[in-house]
């Protein structure tokens, strides 16, 4: 009897766990069959496979490749450098803050601990339009450009993209020992070589899972470099530039989504090969936390 109610319960959960992947890769799956088709064909059955053929994907990568508006690779390129740039800065200072919260026990480190903490709950559309006008305003004060160029758009994950950092990673330090610190303290290491050559090292897979999950987030973002960058700007990633084949009258679905193909691949790739170390590193920020 106890055999049979284990083996339901485990039916049960593999029935669960079916639905519930069906409906998060259900949206994956409209993009990559559609990508096969031209677009009367998405637009007549979108769910199905009428009219989908190798062929026909061949031909929608090509014209998405070379399309004068979209400029794939120069969209890609700058999705590169602000994805690149943005997860430098946020492991090198996520890091950084984290150390010296989780070890200077004040008033004042717990107040900017629960200060980061308390940016997590705030929708980004209650802060969209008050920090457009304040970059702008930097912006002209400092004479560099924030909107509409690669630091500015940078310097914004740095500020929405810490808050995570710091939390996971404040967890993560707690469970380091002092012994070692103090050890390199008294072998004469200045308190950036005690950072950079004993605790740094030390978070490397907790830093690993941070940066993917940032990295899947920035790469995909729309609405953050749809305001900042602007739709007409020298400076476009690749969601933004897929809105090139949207028009007034006529949409082209089978380059959209060809083009949302190629926008998420990458980022699929990198899941696929570091989801090892993602879990790893989620495990041991809580166990350590």
């Amino acid at each position: 009897m106890h055999t049979k109610e284990k083996t339901s319960n485990v039916v049960i959960r593999f029935i669960i766990a079916i639905v519930i992947a069906a409906y998060v890769l259900f949206p994956f799956f409209i993009v990559l069959v559609n990508s096969f088709k031209v677009s009367n064909d998405i637009t007549s059955n979108p769910i199905g496979f009428n009219g989908a053929s190798f062929p026909q994907l061949i031909q929608n990568l090509k014209d998405v490749i070379t399309n004068t508006h979209f400029l794939f690779w120069q969209a890609f390129g700058y999705s590169a450098l602000i994805t690149v740039l943005s997860l430098v800065l946020l492991a090198l200072f996520g890091s950084m803050a984290a150390w010296v919260i989780c070890r200077n026990k004040t008033v004042w480190s717990n107040v900017i601990y629960f200060t980061f903490i308390a940016s997590m709950i705030i929708p980004f559309q209650v802060v969209m339009l008050p920090l457009i006008s304040t970059f702008r305003d930097v912006g002209k004060f400092i004479g560099i450009p924030m909107l509409q160029s690669v630091p500015g758009i940078v310097f914004a994950y740095l500020g929405f993209g810490g808050a995570m950092t710091v939390f996971i990673l404040v967890g993560f330090i707690k469970g380091i020992p002092y012994d070692l610190e103090e050890a390199a303290s008294i072998d004469g290491c200045t308190p950036e070589q005690v950072f950079f050559k004993v605790i740094f090292p030390l978070l490397t897979p907790v830093i690993t899972t941070v940066t993917i999950l940032n990295g899947m987030w920035i790469w995909n973002d729309y609405l953050l470099p749809s305001m900042m960058l602007g739709q007409n700007g020298a400076v476009k990633t690749l969601p933004v530039a897929v809105q090139a084949f949207v028009g007034s009258y006529v949409k082209q679905w089978n380059l959209i989504l060809t083009a949302a193909l190629l926008a998420i691949v990458p980022m699929i790739i990198l899941f696929l090969i570091a989801q090892k170390q993602i879990m790893e590193g989620m495990i041991e920020g809580a166990v350590k936390g």
